[in-house]
């Protein structure tokens, strides 16, 4: 059987090759999107790292008219007890601007045992900063007031720079950088990974820094955690407080949650889009296949009459047309999955080989379900042909 559909398929073949083309294209399409949905998945699924809520932040201009570096910490240590001498207020935190799900990266790279990591993201912060966002630590410990004189500079890592910079090894005491001590690091702690781009983003690499009392001069983000009672009378209240005294500064409030569903809204575009185009596309190639399978039946009335009329069942007729079509869809999956396996072979977009794998079956699996839906009517429709009224007509 199998013989005679290829050799039916063959001798068709300028005809299918076009069907072929519009499948090939509707499965690199269809690659593309699951390859985004399952890696937007899969980080959605992995955990945030932060506790977001009930975290508000304050945005101000980091110049403030003060040259002297100690009257700059004076100010600013005073700006923060009227803050949390506030009873909605549990504590306060200076940071740079790269705070979770702002669009603000700062980004470096290190090297350590002859290995280069690029794309490590930098954010400098305070003793209070894990307590404000309630990190979790893996290994070692946060900063304390003990870190201000080191030899090394201290900072805290988190596990998937860890992971890639020392693997299984123990990351806590280990120091990297080049050049005189105070430009080498030592770690002290790993904090478990943190989404700082939402929902749908890899955590990345991170390292933090402790800030110093130089550090009040450009820094221009606090963040504070509130208790859950705190409502817009007490955010009032905070404005008009920061507002006299930073009186040069431009101010503004906002809720951490907020900016989470914010740049989640920018990460769902690119999908929502892609899905738009590919549902589009889907429906032209189901418009298509049924179209062609259709016109086939209505060319071979005579050929699907004699096989009806020489013993041939009504079910037996409507595989063959179906399982014409799935053949033709698998000429183009083969195509079309040497092009798909390219990517995790060349680590394309440097994403895990297990998402493009995982994207790739579900996508075959898409094109066979849909061309199968399309081939059943028309084959059905060919199975209720009747041999005399075929024959008659021929």
């Amino acid at each position: 059987m199998y013989r005679h559909l290829f050799k039916l398929i063959w001798n068709k073949r300028k005809q299918n090759s076009l069907l072929m083309s519009e499948i090939l294209v509707s499965f690199l399409v269809i690659f593309a999107v699951f390859t985004l949905l399952v890696y937007n998945y899969q980080n959605y699924r992995k955990p945030m790292g932060v506790d977001y809520e009930n975290v508000w932040v304050i945005n101000y201009d980091g110049d403030i008219g003060i040259k002297d570096n100690d009257s700059i910490n004076i100010f600013y240590e005073t700006l923060r007890r009227n803050i949390k001498s506030m009873p909605e207020v549990k504590e306060v935190v200076f940071s740079s601007n790269n705070i979770p799900f702002a669009p603000v990266t700062m980004q470096n790279g290190f090297d350590y045992n002859n290995k280069h990591i690029s794309h490590v993201n930098s954010y400098t912060v305070e003793d209070s900063y894990k307590d404000v966002l309630n990190l979790k630590m893996a290994e070692g410990r946060w900063f304390n007031k003990t870190d201000a004189v080191t030899r090394y500079q201290p900072v805290i890592i988190n596990r998937s720079l860890k992971e890639v910079m020392f693997g299984r090894e123990g990351a806590v005491g280990k120091v990297y950088g080049e050049g005189a001590d105070h430009n080498k690091k030592q770690v002290i702690g790993v904090v478990e990974d943190i989404k700082f781009k939402g929902d749908y983003a890899e955590a990345g690499y991170a390292h933090f820094v402790r800030a110093d009392t130089a550090s009040f001069r450009w820094l221009s983000r606090m963040m504070i955690k509130v208790t859950s009672g705190a409502d817009a009378t007490f955010e009032g209240r905070l404005y008009k407080l920061l507002a006299g005294q930073m009186k040069n500064s431009n101010i503004e409030i906002e809720h951490l949650a907020n900016k989470r569903k914010n740049i989640n809204y920018f990460a769902l575009v690119p999908m929502i889009v892609l899905s738009i185009v590919s549902c589009f596309l889907i429906i032209n190639v189901a418009l298509g296949l049924f179209g062609v399978l259709w016109y086939n039946i209505s060319r071979r009335r005579g050929e699907i009459g004699l096989r009806r009329a020489i013993g041939a069942t009504g079910k037996s007729v409507s595989s063959q047309l179906v399982m014409e079509a799935m053949i033709l869809t698998t000429f183009s999956l083969i195509i079309g999955t040497f092009f798909a396996i390219q990517f995790p072979l060349l680590n394309v977009f440097n994403l895990s080989a297990g998402i493009y794998l995982t994207a790739l079956g579900l996508s075959v699996l898409f094109i066979y379900l849909l061309v199968m839906v399309c081939a059943f009517y028309p084959g059905k429709q060919a199975a209720a042909i009747y041999p005399a009224v075929a024959l008659h007509e021929e």
